[in-house]
Parts: C-alpha cells; structure tokens; sequence
C-alpha cells in the first residue's frame, strides 16, 4: 500500500496538526463514500499522522471529562 503525503516525521508541528484536522473533516466522507482501497488509505493515513502527534506529545493534556470517572460524574 502506498500513501501519499509529506512521512509525518518531517512535518512541522503545526502542519501536523492541520492534516490531523483535515483527516478528522474528511472521515465521515471517506466512510461514507470511499471505495475500499481509499478507506484504508485514509485510515492509515490517519495512523500515520496520530501516531506521530503520540509521539511528539507524549505529556498530552489528557481532559479529566475524557476520562471513565469523568464520565460517571456527570
């Protein structure tokens, strides 16, 4: 399988950001629409790019709301 794109590595951290952001609008696209073969290059795509921000921010503010416990005190 062969993806386009700039390897997440390489991206600054704002560009990472906005393709992360633009997987995200385009998602329900792809899912809804995509043949086979475009889903999974969306999702790994999307890997790719969510695995580099892990990577980069592994100190990520985690919201407590996000959370299980957060979730029971609502």
């Amino acid at each position: 399988m062969t993806t386009d794109g700039v390897e997440p590595a390489v991206l600054s951290d704002e560009d990472l950001l906005r393709e992360l952001r633009h997987l995200g609008e385009t998602r329900l696209d792809a899912l809804r629409h995509a043949s086979d073969q475009a889903l999974e290059e969306h999702t790994h795509r999307t890997r790719q790019l969510e695995a580099e921000y892990l990577r980069r921010m592994p100190e990520r503010e985690i919201d407590p709301e996000r959370l299980r416990e957060g979730a029971r005190s609502r």
